[in-house]
């Protein structure tokens, strides 16, 4: 990777220093460009942030005599720009295993980050669709463009849905599939994908998604070689995340979706969907490539909690269901 920090208030050496870290990430623990991006963001707010404290130039000099009350003084300005807990924690992390990386390599020691106390962040539930919402979104009457001439994109879109909900794909994971990836013989039963961590993995591919996909590149836009993108936009570049963002915003209004419905959410759904239907955590977790298992737990949680919704709205000492059961006895 060429140098990416480059700005004129940072001083030669911690430039040096940033993109060293960066190579770090990149190289030593294989994390996916989409993260390297994020971690970079992340640093560069903290940087731009500490040139306009501090007084800039940023020297290495300077991150070393950094206290508790300035890594502070940067979570108060995310709060007052509008950043949740997640957010912040999520950036904090990043700002940790860059110092982290600067105190191995014996450029800086700074432990004032171990009196930071982090955002609490609230134990969320993923909230899946229900069947019938799946279904509607992946149908292709629900995906055609009454207005559009280019039955590809429709095509694209229905393949993209199919593999959300069909395989469990992260949107990321779906958008970086190259055609080759794609799995066009008779023989081929599942695909191969590539996840977090640069972490590869195989996932079971049924019939139905085999076929949009084939259907898709049937109708393909232009010429192609096997290492082209598989997803395209109709500029011909790579499908960008936020367009199959703006497809579901859609979606949701049409078919009239609960604000939980995002692309992520089919993902959830497909977890949900086959623990309901019996598989077991541990199996759901290789699909999803999960690291731990204890991630993967949070979907029997989802399952706790429709299953106390269903019990209270059913049980006859639940008032109005007594009296529904009672006038319906009479």
């Amino acid at each position: 990777m060429n140098k990416v920090y480059e700005i004129n208030l940072v001083k030669d050496e911690l430039n040096l220093a940033l993109n060293s870290w960066i190579e770090f990430i990149k190289n030593e623990k294989r994390v996916s460009p989409n993260t390297i991006d994020a971690y970079y963001r992340d640093i560069d707010a903290f940087i731009n942030f500490l040139i306009d404290h501090i007084g800039g130039p940023l020297s290495i000099k300077n991150l070393e005599n950094l206290v508790a009350a300035d890594f502070r003084a940067f979570m108060a300005k995310k709060r007052r720009d509008g950043n949740c807990s997640k957010t912040i924690a999520r950036v904090m992390s990043s700002i940790r295993s860059l110092f982290e990386y600067l105190d191995k390599i014996d450029i800086l020691k700074n432990n004032a980050l171990n009196h930071i106390r982090m955002p609490k962040l609230p134990q969320s539930i993923p909230k899946p669709l229900s069947l019938e919402q799946a279904k509607d979104v992946i149908s292709n009457d629900n995906n055609k463009n009454p207005k559009s001439k280019a039955g590809w994109v429709e095509a694209r879109n229905t393949s993209i849905f199919l593999l959300l909900y069909g395989c469990g794909l992260r949107v990321s994971e779906a958008l970086e599939l190259n055609i080759n990836d794609a799995p066009m013989e008779d023989w081929q039963d599942t695909i191969r994908v590539r996840g977090k961590g640069n972490k590869y993995r195989e996932i079971p591919i049924l019939p139905d998604i085999k076929d949009g996909i084939k259907k898709y590149l049937d109708l393909y836009p232009k010429k192609y070689n096997l290492k082209d993108p598989l997803f395209i936009g109709v500029k011909g570049d790579r499908l960008s995340p936020r367009i199959v963002q703006i497809i579901m915003q859609k979606m949701r209004s049409n078919l009239s979706l609960p604000k939980n419905a995002t692309p992520h959410s089919l993902r959830h759904s497909y977890a949900t969907h086959l623990l309901q239907a019996g598989v077991d955590l541990r199996s759901i977790q290789e699909l999803l490539g999960h690291a731990s298992l204890s991630t993967t737990q949070m979907y029997t949680k989802v399952n706790q909690t429709e299953l106390l919704d269903i019990h209270k709205k059913a049980h006859p000492r639940n008032k109005e269901n007594h009296l529904r059961l009672v006038s319906d006895n009479s």
